[in-house]
């Protein structure tokens, strides 16, 4: 059985209608490679997805449903192997409402980044993440996640 995690691909506008003020939310880990990453977390038993990508979102970033807003057709999934197993990361895409507030971490991870898509694929590492992230970026530049 692969393991399956969930969470969302947040970002922030820093101007209403320019998708070059775009900024993603990346957290570091506290463990392992330190590596950076939206938030996101493995499915507790007789959970569903979404209900799991809002747990960690809360969980990790101190980010609710107050604070953001779920944009509509954009889901990813990402496949990969973690020690051995397989891994399925799905990421839905939302915005923070308010970019001034502020993320609270979890223990889980020991820093947090707001960054524009050249420095967020810099720090994202791996391949599959990045082209997400450029995924994203190219999915609100035809203005579908900028609709109000």
């Amino acid at each position: 059985m692969a393991l399956r995690a969930c969470g969302f691909i947040i970002f922030r506008r820093l101007a209403q209608t320019s998708v070059d003020n775009i900024e993603y939310l990346l957290l570091q880990t506290s463990y392992g490679e330190h590596h950076w990453t939206p938030p996101k977390g493995h499915v507790d038993p007789g959970e569903d997805d979404l209900t799991t990508a809002w747990r960690e979102t809360q969980e990790e970033a101190g980010l609710g449903k107050e604070h953001l807003r779920v944009v509509d057709g954009f889901l990813h999934r990402l496949h990969y192997e973690v020690r051995g197993r397989q891994k399925e990361v799905l990421y839905w895409l939302a915005e923070l409402q308010d970019p001034r507030i502020n993320v609270t971490l979890s223990d889980e991870h020991q820093d947090y980044r707001w960054a524009r898509l050249e420095e967020a694929c810099k720090l994202a590492k791996y391949k599959d993440l990045q082209d997400t992230l450029k995924d994203v970026q190219q999915f609100l530049e035809k203005g579908e996640g900028l609709k109000q």
